[in-house]
């Protein structure tokens, strides 16, 4: 996620280089014929082109829009996952606050911490077995029991479940506890089930077609428009106006899937190191703490 404004107009235009190419070439070819030529019929009445253009505006801020939305939901999900790893972290503190339940206190903490890392992997489409994260904090136990499942991170939910169950079987977590935390598991898996559910549900493609080739085609048409009135500045007229329909299509396309590597992507990695620390902080450890994640040199957070 970017989280400083670093770019340029270049940078922009370099992003766009076809299309700024396409739009620019467009213009240069309405000038060649009208001015140079003199095809004076090619001139196209601005009135037309001007509908086209608003109903081109409203189809792409309103997939743009729709994007956004997916994105948002997306952090929103996250948050709760803040929240609620923070929560569970604080109840198997207290709630098992005995000699006799310190290892599985131990346990269930780093346990989750684990489905954290998983669930980021997922998400990112990564193979959370060869994650270091991952890897430093699940157990060989919890490895052994979770693969080869086809769901790692309801796996080890399922896991959390069945240890705080037989916690309350052997009477060291009552019945009133155990409901507490198997609510705080369930927090988790909706939230799990809203970032699959955004993730396996592409926005339609036919959004992205039809813009995409509407704007191409009016970038070929509105210079003839123009042409007559504007004559060489209808270039640059034309890269603005039409770069600014491909830019807005362009962002909705990015905002789609919040789990992506792109720089517009929500900072997982970032979410998930800082839930891990909060998580071993709670448990009551201070030293050996990884890092936190920090911008690098172009301001993106991933």
């Amino acid at each position: 996620m970017m989280v400083s404004n670093k770019g340029s107009i270049w940078a922009l235009l370099k992003w766009q280089r076809d299309n700024s190419l396409m739009m620019a070439g467009a213009a240069l070819i309405a000038v060649v014929l009208v001015k140079l030529v003199g095809w004076d019929w090619l001139i196209l009445p601005a009135a037309p082109l001007a509908v086209v253009g608003g109903a081109i505006g409203i189809f792409v801020s309103f997939r743009t829009n729709s994007a956004y939305d997916r994105w948002w939901e997306g952090r929103k999900l996250w948050g709760r996952m803040i929240n609620t790893s923070r929560h569970w972290a604080s109840q198997v503190g207290a709630y098992l606050d005995q000699p006799e339940t310190h290892a599985q206190a131990h346990t269930l903490a780093w346990r989750h911490v684990a489905y954290v890392h998983a669930l980021r992997c997922s998400l990112r489409g990564q193979d959370a077995y060869a994650d270091d994260d991952f890897a430093h904090a699940v157990s060989d136990a919890d490895l052994e029991r979770v693969r080869g499942r086809t769901n790692l991170t309801h796996a080890l939910l399922e896991l959390q479940l069945r240890d705080i169950t037989k916690l309350n079987d052997d009477g060291l977590l009552d019945d009133r506890r155990l409901q507490s935390l198997d609510e705080s598991l369930r927090h988790l898996l909706d939230i799990q089930g809203g970032c699959e559910r955004i993730k396996k549900t592409p926005f339609p493609r036919g959004y992205t077609f039809i813009a995409e080739h509407l704007i191409r085609y009016f970038s070929f048409l509105f210079p003839f428009a123009i042409v007559e009135e504007l004559g060489l500045f209808v270039v640059p007229m034309n890269l603005l106006v039409c770069l600014a329909f491909m830019l807005i299509s362009e962002a909705g396309r990015v905002l789609e899937d919040p789990f992506t590597m792109f720089y517009n992507g929500l900072p997982l990695s970032a979410i998930s190191r800082m839930i891990e620390v909060q998580v071993r902080e709670t448990r009551g450890e201070r030293d050996g703490l990884p890092p936190m994640h920090r911008p690098d040199l172009n301001g993106i957070l991933m």
